[in-house]
């Protein structure tokens, strides 16, 4: 039996008017030191985003959280942001904002195999 290993994650939220305080969750970020791990998964339910009248667009929040996903897989020859070492983009992508994407505070759990952990998480928050 494999051991359980700490990760932390964070829900990735879309607040479409900042000043009203209303989201709703679009995604997960997970990370696991010991496993190596920085993953994301996110999709933008665009009934809910027009239920807030807003005018944010999708291609723009598609846009803003594909450059995340970009973030969370590194790159050597990236932007200076790819080019950090996982947990600090981790904390980087996982740092209060105020803006109309965000992230809840961050939570730990234990799990086996992190990308599993991922999709769970997604399912229960998010789909």
């Amino acid at each position: 039996m494999q051991d359980k290993v700490t990760y932390e994650y964070a829900i990735i939220k879309i607040v479409p008017k900042v000043e009203r305080e209303e989201f709703f969750n679009v995604g997960v970020l997970l990370f696991s030191k010991r496993k190596k791990f920085l993953g994301m998964a996110f999709q933008i339910d665009e009934a809910k985003l027009k239920v807030f009248k807003s005018d944010l667009e999708m291609v723009h929040l598609n846009a803003y959280l594909s450059a995340w996903k970009r973030i969370t897989i590194g790159n050597p020859n990236g932007n200076p942001i790819e080019q950090m070492e996982l947990s600090d983009r981790f904390r980087w992508l996982a740092a209060a904002k105020s803006s109309v994407i965000q992230c809840s505070k961050t939570h730990s759990g234990l799990c086996n195999e992190p990308e599993e952990e991922l999709k769970q998480l997604f399912k229960m928050f998010v789909q």
